[in-house]
């Protein structure tokens, strides 16, 4: 009889463990995601959805606790305070980091029309994805107005759901959510150029700037242009942003000679859901280029080039 038992007791903790593995992974997507747009850190993500995954299998093991009666608010508000308490660490490292820090890219095929859904990744980089320039912006709210935001206005959570996520009362939540939209408008207006417009202009600067055409250059940047050159101490970027058109130009016209000769291969992808170029030489990717335009235009306001091969390791 004992045996029966033991042997009962052992097939009720198999079928929760596969049930708390179930559940996981149909949310797992959604927690990348949302983490990533707080850390911006492909490996921070990783770590914060391990930590997540251990507190939800331990929680579910756990005999003396009741039911989980919704896995999904659970999983978001264990892994959104888990990426808060990541934060500490994180604004560590960037304080000691060489130049302009950039967020990880997540590249992905560039879908066009009649494109297969996939899913894994993939689906991670396609849904909810927030640009290169967004999360640049992003970096300069407080953790707890970059969580309001991300989970309002990105993933469309009411001020009721994210109170419960960061255990803050509705009107603190809705002071976070309003300053931090303020915050970014300010910074970034809401404007995603057609993806047609924004890949002719990347041909026609990467043409200008692998030419040394200065002229052409100046004709294509806005007057308050900025680059950012992520190379982590590592590989070729820059010690801080440089805004202007006349600085930009002139500093891209000036490495022409530098890059031009080069059998580089300029491969089209999805980064960060918007078209951008994945730049190779001798079958190595060595740099990520993303292009953000001036609102209901065609002139370049951002140029983030990502070289810090840390940054890089995914791509072949």
């Amino acid at each position: 009889m004992t045996g029966h038992r033991t042997g009962q007791a052992e097939r009720a903790e198999g079928t929760a463990s596969e049930e708390a593995t179930r559940e996981y992974a149909e949310h797992r997507e959604l927690l990348f995601a949302l983490v990533y747009n707080l850390l911006g850190s492909v490996a921070d993500t990783e770590d914060v959805l391990q930590d997540t995954w251990l507190a939800w299998a331990a929680r579910r093991a756990d005999g003396a606790a009741g039911p989980v009666e919704h896995p999904k608010a659970y999983l978001v508000r264990v892994a959104v305070n888990r990426a808060l308490a990541q934060q500490a660490a994180v604004s560590r490292r960037r304080e000691t980091y060489v130049g302009p820090w950039l967020p990880e890219p997540l590249v992905g095929p560039l879908a066009g029309p009649g494109a297969p859904v996939g899913d894994g990744q993939a689906a991670v980089e396609r849904a909810e994805a927030v640009s290169l320039a967004l999360l640049v912006v992003l970096e300069t709210l407080s953790p707890l107005e970059r969580s309001a935001f991300v989970l309002h206005e990105v993933f469309g959570y009411s001020g009721a759901e994210i109170a419960g996520i960061l255990g803050r009362s509705p009107a603190a939540v809705r002071q976070l959510t309003k300053r931090a939209r303020e915050h970014v408008q300010a910074r970034r207006p809401r404007y995603e150029p057609e993806p047609a417009v924004r890949r002719q202009v990347t041909e026609r600067f990467l043409a200008a700037a692998l030419g040394g055409d200065l002229a052409a250059l100046l004709e294509l940047l806005s007057p308050d242009v900025t680059l950012w050159g992520d190379g982590g101490g590592k590989a070729p970027g820059g010690l801080r942003p440089l805004t202007g058109r006349a600085k930009v130009a002139r500093l891209l016209a000036a490495l022409a000679p530098k890059f031009g000769g080069r059998a580089l291969v300029m491969d089209w992808r999805s980064v960060n859901g918007a078209p951008a170029v994945v730049v190779s030489a001798f079958g190595r990717a060595f740099a990520v280029l993303v292009l953000d335009l001036v609102p209901d235009g065609d002139r370049i306001s951002g140029i983030y080039a990502v070289s810090n091969p840390d940054k890089l390791g995914g791509l072949a």
